[in-house]
């Protein structure tokens, strides 16, 4: 028997000696040596950092930009590792497929450091720790942990946390503590250093608090032997133009524009696509300025198709002052005069620059809002409602189950209602869509992208049913 246990045993160590985990052992680089900074400099900002008993210390200040400590070094594909520690009511991060501005430019300054970001976020409420933000170059969460609750869990405030960053192709994913948090398809930069970040402060109650990295590694080889499986509660976000996922494909989205011709779509009130104010051009669909006048260049375009229990993402770019909107449960044989078609409305907007924004009640027809009747407000987070910027691009999403509706906004839940319910009626009899009966109730309708005479432009639009 002895015999037997000793021959099973050494089979097992043969198989650990050559098995893919252990290659992928050896092949652990470790960025930081534990004694000095050889190999990073300071990016940006004069906060303090210092080595203490082998762990980086980065110590806040007030009036100081962000500061980074970064690798010389350029990495593309890798597999990074590094616990941390903050000190509760500070906001950090990690850098990777980050540079540094070499002039001024729209999205930064000269000397700034922009890119991916892996957010530390001690916020209680938010808690988006694992996130992903695009650092001063979009300047918005392009995986926040709105969707993934499990996720928001997995951080531990005041306590050392591990995370995991995978960066592969277009494909970024994390995790913390062992729970994956990201799982985000973007393909705005491939390469870059890798940088650790403690943030800028205002307030003196935040002043001397500290940030702590330790046992930092790298893998930059054998990489996809070493990827850890997906977990189904890290909903994907795909940021890549015109292209649908495998995730995404077998979930059954599809795309309601095909990014190049005017299939499935027609005028509001016409029975073709409209022969002028629409332009198709390097798979996006843009509707011209006509000086601001509602559907009378173009006019609206609805889908062929009517829709019932649905999600549909479209992603939009304003220029100044513009106003568009999305509307769904659309009916194209109501209102047949001027104006626009009769439906419930995502409102586009540039709150900044349009009146239209201090119109209505209590900012109701400012963007993500459900126009005239509900104000788009930012749930998820203990601040107001992140800017939607000209020349940028963003993100509605709208979800219909049943009765259930939502609007989302950059991966943000705006709002919520039942269009089935006696509040949601009350309100159809205080707003201008009351002469409108049965308004938001049909069972069904058509999906509209609105011409209110400015240009604007769509695009990535795609829809599932259920």
């Amino acid at each position: 028997m002895k015999t037997i246990i000793k021959e099973y045993l050494l089979i097992l160590l043969i198989f650990f000696a050559f098995s893919p985990l252990n290659f992928s052992q050896t092949n652990w680089e470790y960025p930081f040596n534990g004694k000095n900074f050889n190999g990073w400099e300071i990016k940006q900002g004069t906060a303090n950092f210092e080595i203490i008993d082998g762990v980086i210390q980065a110590t806040s200040i007030l009036n100081s930009p962000s500061t980074y400590m970064g690798t010389k070094k350029i990495y593309d594909d890798f597999i990074l590792e590094y616990e941390v520690f903050v000190s509760p009511g500070l906001n950090s991060g990690v850098q990777f497929r980050s540079a540094v501005y070499s002039k001024n430019k729209l999205g930064g300054r000269k000397g700034q450091v922009y890119g991916y970001q892996c957010e530390l976020d001690t916020d209680k409420f938010r808690s988006w720790t694992g996130g992903i933000y695009d650092q001063s170059r979009r300047s918005l969460f392009l995986y926040p942990l709105t969707r993934n609750e499990k996720g928001k869990n997995a951080f531990n405030n005041g306590e050392w946390n591990k995370v995991r960053i995978e960066a592969t192709g277009n494909v970024i994913r994390t995790w913390v503590n062992g729970i994956q948090c990201s799982n985000l398809i973007d393909d705005t930069s491939k390469t870059g250093f890798i940088a650790l970040q403690i943030h800028s402060i205002k307030e003196e109650s935040k002043q001397g608090k500290v940030v702590k990295w330790k046992n930092i590694r790298i893998l930059t080889k054998n990489i996809e032997n070493n990827r850890w499986p997906v977990e189904s509660y890290a909903v994907e976000i795909n940021n890549i133009d015109n292209m649908l996922s495998k995730d995404q494909l077998s979930k059954g989205w599809r795309f309601l524009w095909d990014g190049k011709t005017t299939e499935g779509w027609r005028g509001a009130k016409l029975t073709s696509f409209p022969s002028k104010g629409w332009v198709i051009e390097d798979g996006v669909l843009k509707v011209l300025s006509s000086g601001g006048a509602e559907s009378r260049n173009g006019g609206d375009i609805v889908t062929d198709k009517k829709y019932s229990n649905f999600e549909l993402e479209v992603d939009f770019k304003i220029t100044k002052g513009a106003n568009s909107g999305i509307k769904y449960f659309v009916d194209t044989e109501l209102n047949k005069g001027k104006g626009s078609s009769i439906g419930l409305e995502f409102q586009i907007l540039d709150d900044k620059f349009h009146p239209d924004a201090k119109k209505g009640v209590m900012g109701n027809r400012t963007v993500g809002s459900l126009y005239d009747l509900i104000t788009a407000e930012n749930l998820q987070e203990s601040r107001g409602k992140r800017d939607v910027k000209p020349g940028t691009w963003h993100r509605a999403r709208i979800l219909v189950d049943g009765s259930h509706v939502e609007h989302w906004l950059d991966n943000i839940k705006m709002l919520e209602y039942n269009r089935h319910s006696q509040a949601f009626n009350a309100l159809i009899n205080y707003s201008k869509y009351k002469v409108w009966e049965g308004f938001g109730q049909a069972s069904s309708g058509h999906i509209l992208l609105q011409d209110h005479g400015d240009e604007v432009w769509f695009k990535n639009i795609k829809v599932r049913e259920f």
